[in-house]
């Protein structure tokens, strides 16, 4: 983990998602790479122009952000860090997954509002888009977090073969942090599966890995999502971790995604995967 991605729309919410970079950024000798996104109204670039900076509005905002990436960056939590700032002109989500791949990014973290705030901001939305098409993890804040340390970390999963992908992605950031993991399959009335059989599914499942760092949990709830919340409310999870399926058009809307809806409820860190 070398390259972190942080965008800002310079709330408060992307704050609390830098300032946990930051933390990451110095115990592990990280880079940060802070990105402003603007969206232009299609209408407004000309078929002439070959860049969308070429616009007055463009510069203006362009002038306007690279002002609060220079107040941004004299915090005093970001000192002695290695920041790169850059301002991109493009659809959000996407602009973001460009500059993981032009930036050759580790991890993306992302801001998130609280489960008690009904805003649709940049951080919102945005944020479930992202977690639903990155092939690179993403970590959600919600939160301010004074000492971001992480001990007890749950993995949700089905245990099924296509999961083992994220779920070795989710060792190595147990082991950087030095972290439990506590497997968890949550039972639903709609999906029930017997305890003894969903332990022989997890023990199968983990057999091929060295890690010995975890425990095995089966929960039941009326919903997998009410479960996963339910269980790390119990084990008081600093980080909940799940696998994301990036489906996106009718497929999506047919199958729904736990995992963003875990981002927009889950009040604690949340860190996707991509299968």
């Amino acid at each position: 983990m070398k390259k972190l991605l942080v965008p800002t729309d310079f709330s408060g919410e992307a704050e609390n998602a830098l300032k946990v970079a930051a933390q990451l950024a110095k115990k592990y000798d990280c880079e940060i790479i802070l990105l402003h996104m603007i969206e232009l109204p299609l209408n407004q670039i000309s078929t002439e122009m070959t860049s969308p900076e070429n616009l007055p509005e463009a510069l203006f905002f362009m002038k306007l952000a690279h002002q609060k990436f220079e107040t941004e960056i004299n915090n005093e939590y970001l000192k002695d860090i290695t920041i790169s700032e850059t301002v991109e002109f493009n659809e959000v989500s996407k602009g973001i997954l460009d500059a993981c791949e032009k930036y050759d990014v580790d991890l993306i973290v992302m801001g998130s509002h609280g489960i008690e705030q009904q805003k649709d901001l940049f951080v919102g939305s945005n944020t479930e888009k992202v977690v639903r098409t990155s092939s690179l993890p993403v970590l959600v804040i919600k939160n301010t977090h004074k000492h971001f340390d992480i001990k007890e970390f749950v993995f949700a999963s089905d245990f099924n073969n296509d999961n083992k992908e994220t779920y070795m992605q989710a060792i190595k950031l147990a082991t950087l942090f030095d972290a439990k993991i506590h497997l968890l399959n949550v039972n639903t009335p709609s999906n029930f599966t017997t305890t003894a059989a969903s332990k022989v599914r997890m023990l199968e499942f983990t057999e091929q890995t060295t890690f010995d760092n975890y425990t095995i949990n089966i929960y039941n709830d009326n919903t997998v999502e009410k479960g996963i919340l339910n269980f790390s409310r119990i084990v008081n999870a600093d980080l909940i971790g799940i696998s994301t399926h990036g489906r996106q058009g009718i497929s999506h809307f047919l199958n729904g995604s736990i995992s963003e809806d875990l981002v927009h409820h889950a009040n604690r860190p949340v860190v996707t995967f991509k299968i």
